[in-house]
């Protein structure tokens, strides 16, 4: 188990990780997600021991990482695939991580065997693709056979086959009673992984909840409706206070007003409904509402004859 409590970390005047508060739980994929500049790469090297908090504490299984009698076989964590020796082969990498943290040699060819590099072990890390490279950073992180494994982008480089193979493993993991603490920028790929979210935004925790309650936020209260009837709809929608808006497959999507409420009106105005059901929203739609206040990069739509380099000259 990860305890944050009042983690903060400044660098000069700027604050990267702001009294963040929470428990990353065995049993459970947990997704750590947030804008570009949140803090969570910060964070993830608060909790590995890489930077010292600034005020706050963070604990892996109740210490200090860097306290811990045997780290890796506490923790094992993927933050830089492209930090190793380029002149190692696979193999000689994990051993050395091996000799240094007292783990039988016999785990490196088993970590091999699980990554699926058994077939590349003698190959020098540095002809890798950036895939190869994720994957022998994933086989470090579960080297020690580590009760808490960290991820930070673990699919980057991967194809098709591996985001399933990495997806697959993280869910094993977790239902094997591990920690499992994974960040990424890819929203499909956590809703369909992980099943608790710890969201942060300008160093400020945003939300800590499950998967449908931070889906459920994020899509307000919205209700799908089909009608043959959609102006008459519109009109009673909107006097009792609701919006409403054209939706997918000819629907409206009405938002204010609860289902109940929508259905009381079209009956009382002999208004015939043929579907009546809540929205609900993509984990990528209620992470953009969410986090909206936070992004500190906001790009703007380039027009089109600049977005093709083809502009007028003066």
């Amino acid at each position: 188990m990860i305890e944050a409590r009042g983690l903060t970390k400044r660098f000069g005047t700027t604050v990267a990780v702001n009294q963040l508060n929470f428990t990353v739980r065995p049993g459970l994929v947990t997704g750590f997600l947030g804008p570009n500049g949140a803090g969570k790469t910060t964070a993830m090297r608060l909790i590995l021991g890489l930077d010292q908090p600034t005020a706050g504490t963070v604990t892996v299984n109740g210490q200090p990482y860097q306290q811990l009698a045997s780290p890796m076989r506490a923790a094992g964590a993927l933050l830089d695939a492209r930090a190793v020796h380029g002149g190692r082969s696979a193999r000689n990498h994990l051993r050395c991580l091996a000799q240094t943290n007292d783990i039988p040699e016999r785990r490196v060819d088993e970590v091999l065997g699980i990554v699926g590099l058994a077939g590349v072990a003698r190959k020098r890390s540095r002809a890798f693709s950036l895939g190869m490279s994720q994957r022998l950073g994933i086989a470090a992180a579960l080297l020690g056979d580590p009760g808490i494994v960290m991820f930070d982008e673990p699919v980057n480089g991967l194809d098709p086959e591996g985001i399933l193979w990495i997806r697959t493993l993280m869910k094993s993991l977790a239902a094997d009673g591990r920690t499992v603490f994974v960040s990424s920028h890819l929203m499909s790929e956590m809703e369909n992984t992980a099943d608790h979210l710890i969201v942060i935004g300008r160093g400020r925790l945003i939300a800590d909840c499950g998967m449908a309650e931070f889906i459920a936020r994020g899509s307000g209260l919205a209700v799908l409706v089909r009608t043959p009837q959609p102006d008459p709809l519109a009109r009673a929608v909107t006097a009792a206070g609701g919006t409403v808006k054209p939706a997918a497959d000819g629907d409206l999507e009405v938002r204010g007003l609860p289902e109940a409420r929508i259905g009381d009106l079209a009956l009382a105005s002999g208004i015939a409904l043929h579907h009546l059901a809540p929205a609900r929203a993509s984990l990528e739609e209620a992470f953009m509402e969410l986090t909206a206040d936070s992004v500190e990069y906001q790009a703007g739509i380039p027009a089109a004859s600049a977005a093709s380099g083809h502009g007028t000259e003066a």
